[in-house]
């Protein structure tokens, strides 16, 4: 069982950035795909950005490309999601998740979760 653990979370102003982290254990990271969900309240969970284990191929929801990347660090077994240029929209909780099975954009593609971190922006 693959376990996750994000940090970076916080309030940020309209316009300002912010970098998350999760940090994986219990696996093997360098074959895990990874992808970042996030929840805003009263809304279902929604893909945000995923990368692949093997050639690390990213892909985006069309409401972060170009705002957000998505980066993994496989010898600290960590995945990045790095978000400029944040807007009041972007508020919500973020969860990382990971698959053995490769990337997608359906959270039933993902066997393990994280906790989630808040992130709120501010207008």
């Amino acid at each position: 069982q693959v376990q996750l653990t994000e940090s970076g979370g916080g309030l940020v102003q309209a316009g300002g950035s912010l970098r998350l982290s999760c940090v994986a254990s219990g696996g093997t990271f360098s074959r895990l795909a990874m992808g970042w969900f996030r929840q805003a309240p009263g809304k279902s969970r929604e893909f945000v950005a995923a990368i692949s284990w093997s050639t690390e191929t990213t892909y985006y929801a069309d409401s972060v490309k170009g705002r957000f990347t998505i980066s993994r660090d496989n010898a600290k077994n960590t995945v990045h999601l790095q978000m400029n240029s944040l807007k009041s929209e972007d508020t919500a909780v973020y969860y990382c998740a990971a698959s053995y099975r490769g990337t997608g954009s359906g959270a039933g593609w993902y066997d393990s979760w994280g906790q989630g971190t808040q992130v709120t922006v501010s207008s």
